[in-house]
C-alpha cells in the first residue's frame, strides 16, 4: 500500500521536479509544522489557532523563518534553497514583497524537498531554529 504521509522520492525522481512543485507540498509541510506546534502549544480555541496559523505560515513570516535557518543549511540544502529562491511563480500576494515571496518560496521549496527525502529529522532541526524566536 502507498504511504501517503511518509511519501519518499528517489534523488532521480526529486532532481525532476520543478522547484514550484517541491514548494507546493513544502507548503502544505509547514504549515502541517506550524499547527502541530500551536496545537501543542497550549492555544485552544479554534479562532486562535486559525489566526496564529495564518500570521505564522505569510510570506513575510516564512522570509523572517529563512534568514533564521539559512546559516544552518548544507551545501545541498543551500542549492536547493537557490532552486526555489529563482523560480519564477506567476503570481505575487499583495501582502508581500518579491523578496519576501522569494524566500518564503525557498523555504518552501527546501521543506518539500526534505520532506520527500524522507528527512524527518532535519526538518523538526530547522523547524525547532525557527520557532525558537516565537514570541509567547
Amino acid at each position: 500500500m502507498q504511504d501517503y504521509l511518509q511519501p519518499r522520492l528517489d534523488d532521480a525522481a526529486l532532481g525532476q521536479m520543478s522547484a514550484l512543485a517541491l514548494a507546493h507540498i513544502g507548503d502544505g509541510v509547514y504549515e502541517l509544522m506550524t499547527r502541530g506546534a500551536l496545537v501543542t502549544s497550549g492555544l485552544q480555541t479554534a479562532r486562535s489557532l486559525h489566526t496564529r496559523t495564518v500570521h505564522l505560515v505569510r510570506a513575510a513570516a516564512q522570509y523572517q523563518a529563512a534568514q533564521a535557518i539559512l546559516p544552518l543549511l548544507d551545501e545541498e540544502e543551500q542549492a536547493v534553497f537557490r532552486h526555489g529562491r529563482n523560480a519564477k511563480p506567476k503570481t505575487i500576494p499583495k501582502s508581500a514583497s518579491q523578496a519576501e515571496y522569494a524566500y518564503a518560496t525557498a523555504l518552501e521549496t527546501l521543506f518539500g524537498w526534505l520532506f520527500l527525502k524522507g528527512r524527518y529529522d532535519r526538518l523538526n532541526a530547522l523547524y525547532a531554529v525557527i520557532t525558537q524566536d516565537w514570541p509567547s
